[in-house]
Order: structure tokens, then C-alpha cells, then sequence
């Protein structure tokens, strides 16, 4: 059985690399991470979203395709991506997820920036909803007007 001093100074042998990135859509935001040297169980890029693979994160077709897009439009099979989401509905993180998987693919290798840029994925949505406005029931719907 080994002592403590011996237990303390053991360290693993490598530590992973990562690249990481933040994507945000609305009010939706994702810390993206792409992994480097990771050993790979299938053929597909694996992406996990708040620890759950993201077929199983969004169940529409069309969620899972906006979230790895970038790694399809590269033809990317060799990576894996990790992303802690918060805020907005479901179509707003898949954005974000893209949004933040692209930033770490340029930050890896800044010559997919001109495939990346002119599909549109290194782009912020900047759309969010207006505020509510005092006296308005909505953000530009004012009070309706009584004649009596």
C-alpha cells in the first residue's frame, strides 16, 4: 500500500490539451472546448453538451446539425468538443454551440477562418429581445386608449 508522500508526488502522465471559446445567441451562452488527443470510439465527431451527447441534448435533426456544423463543413472527424450551456431555449444554444465550436477551430487553425467566416458561423447573432417600457404593456404596445 502506498503512503501519502508517495500518493502526492505521482502525477498522471499527460495532461489533455484544449482549446476553448465562449458562443452566445440571445441570451444563450456556451464555454466550448475542442479536445485534442482524445481516443476516439466512432467515426463521428463527438460532442458533448453540459455532459450529455448532444443527439441525446437535442432531439430534432435539425438542433443537432446547427451544433456541428463547423466540424461539417471542414470535414472534421479526428476532434471532440465538450460545452457547458445556459440561458435561452433550445435553437439558441445550438447556435451558440456553433458559434463557440467555430471560434475554437479558428483559434486552432486560423486558415479555416475564410471557410468558416463566409458560411456565417464566426458571426453573432446580436438579436435579443427589447425591453419593456414603462407605462407600454409591451416593449412598443402602448396602453389602448378609452373614450369613457
Amino acid at each position: 500500500m502506498p503512503t501519502k508522500s508517495e500518493t502526492k508526488t505521482k502525477k498522471p502522465a499527460s495532461k489533455e490539451k484544449y482549446v476553448e471559446a465562449v458562443g452566445r445567441r440571445k441570451t444563450a451562452v456556451a464555454r466550448v472546448r475542442l479536445w485534442s488527443g482524445r481516443p476516439k470510439t466512432s467515426k463521428e465527431p463527438e460532442v458533448m453538451v453540459n455532459d450529455i451527447s448532444y443527439i441525446k441534448y437535442f432531439p430534432l435533426k435539425k438542433h443537432q446539425t446547427v451544433a456541428k456544423a463547423p466540424f461539417e463543413a471542414l470535414s472534421l472527424k479526428e476532434y471532440s468538443a465538450t460545452a457547458m450551456v445556459s440561458g435561452g431555449g433550445v435553437n439558441a444554444q445550438a447556435e451558440a454551440i456553433r458559434l463557440g465550436l467555430a471560434r475554437t477551430l479558428v483559434a486552432l487553425n486560423p486558415l479555416w477562418r475564410v471557410k468558416l467566416k463566409s458560411l456565417g458561423y464566426l458571426k453573432r447573432d446580436p438579436r435579443m429581445v427589447e425591453r419593456k417600457k414603462p407605462g407600454f404593456r409591451k416593449a412598443r404596445r402602448p396602453q389602448q386608449w378609452r373614450k369613457r
